[in-house]
């Protein structure tokens, strides 16, 4: 029996149709897709415009504006905001010589808009970067079919409990590894930091690696990752959600774990500088769940519950290969006595612009209390 998969009307169009047009060339004209944050700090969006030339560099790429009232970030009668671009990526999609832009959104006095979180983690970047802070983000997310269930489960029913699936192989093991492997491969065209990818526990959900960057590479290269992501699903039919818990019950949420290590924590000795930042982060514990997702912790309520790998969202901890602990140290650098740490706090729909800035703040500015320092005068 012939099992009627749930994907969208556009995945059933003709691709050999569209291939054909694809190839057609540019007259040395380059297509350019300006992609942006819109008002729910999590949702992205994109449009496309011609310039006359290929842009070798980001200042070859002119500010734009959109509809902001379109994208929740903006009232009708007022409703222009500026696109500035930040950071230059290959386009996938389309293909040398034609360009993704990342871009911030500044409102129509210039102010950067309320979900760009960039524009103040540039500030905190820029006064830390003599401790050249490295990160590698986990991005957990999970495949859905058009009808919002998950891709692969039956209609009616769930799949067997979770065990074979992590890492797993076998078409009833893993579902939608076609998407993950078209993800990979665009992602690493593009010129992001993509460094690794598997099946994760619960049944098509994925998790792919974005580092190692050093300070705002961190959010720039994560964002257009999950463009990419998104973009890629939209071409098979299918959904990419950052749903810290998709589903209830029995069965792992989603998170977005977040390595990270200064020069001192890399270099001989750098345990003692590891556990110094992970005593500043016990003691600001609060802040930190409030700045992990987009709902001021909300979201990671459902996930982190101290059960399936998590930590519990009220509590502080730490360890040595402890996955259910707040802040893991990995074993190895344990052994080694340098290297990195990872808090393991942040939901898959975090923004990872307020995730590595809170981390800075805490543990090199050495910020305490729920109160973030404004640095613009100084």
């Amino acid at each position: 029996r012939a099992v009627a998969m749930s994907v969208s009307h556009s995945s059933r169009l003709n691709k050999l149709v569209r291939e054909q047009y694809m190839r057609l060339p540019q007259d040395g004209r380059v297509q350019v897709t300006y992609v942006w944050i819109d008002g729910s700090g999590e949702g992205v969006r994109c449009k496309s415009r011609t310039l006359e030339k290929e842009p070798k560099s980001i200042e070859d790429v002119p500010e734009w504006n959109f509809d902001g009232s379109s994208t929740a970030q903006a009232e009708g009668s007022n409703s222009d905001m500026f696109l500035v671009p930040v950071c230059m990526f290959r386009d996938p999609f389309c293909l040398d010589p034609n360009k993704l832009v990342l871009c911030e959104v500044l409102k129509y006095n210039r102010k950067p808009a309320e979900t760009n979180l960039r524009h103040t983690c540039k500030k905190v970047m820029d006064l830390v970067k003599d401790s050249h802070p490295w990160f590698g983000m986990e991005q957990e997310y999970t495949l859905l079919g058009i009808n919002g269930h998950p891709y692969g489960w039956p209609d009616n029913g769930f799949p067997g409990p979770q065990g074979p699936y992590y890492c797993g192989v076998g078409a009833d093991k893993v579902y939608g590894r076609d998407i993950v492997e078209s993800h990979y491969k665009a992602c690493l065209y593009a010129g992001v930091k993509i460094c690794g990818t598997n099946a994760e526990v619960m049944p098509s959900q994925w998790e792919f690696q974005v580092g190692p960057c050093e300070g705002i590479e961190m959010g720039d290269h994560l964002w257009m990752a999950r463009f990419i992501l998104h973009r890629v699903c939209e071409d098979f039919g299918v959904v990419a959600t950052l749903d810290p818990k998709p589903m209830t019950g029995n069965w792992n949420g989603a998170g977005c774990h977040t390595n990270y290590s200064t020069e001192e924590m890399r270099r001989e000795g750098g345990l003692k500088h590891i556990e110094a930042a992970i005593e500043k982060l016990s003691k600001r514990h609060d802040y930190h769940i409030c700045v992990y997702d987009p709902r001021g912790g909300r979201d990671n309520s459902r996930r982190l519950t101290g059960h399936h790998e998590t930590s519990n969202i009220f509590e502080f901890s730490a360890g040595v290969a402890n996955r259910g602990a707040s802040i893991r140290i990995p074993r190895q650098v344990g052994q080694d006595g340098y290297g990195y740490f990872e808090d393991r706090r942040p939901a898959a729909n975090c923004d990872p612009y307020a995730v590595t800035e809170a981390i800075m703040r805490t543990t090199v500015l050495n910020e305490t209390g729920v109160e973030t320092k404004d640095y613009a005068e100084h």
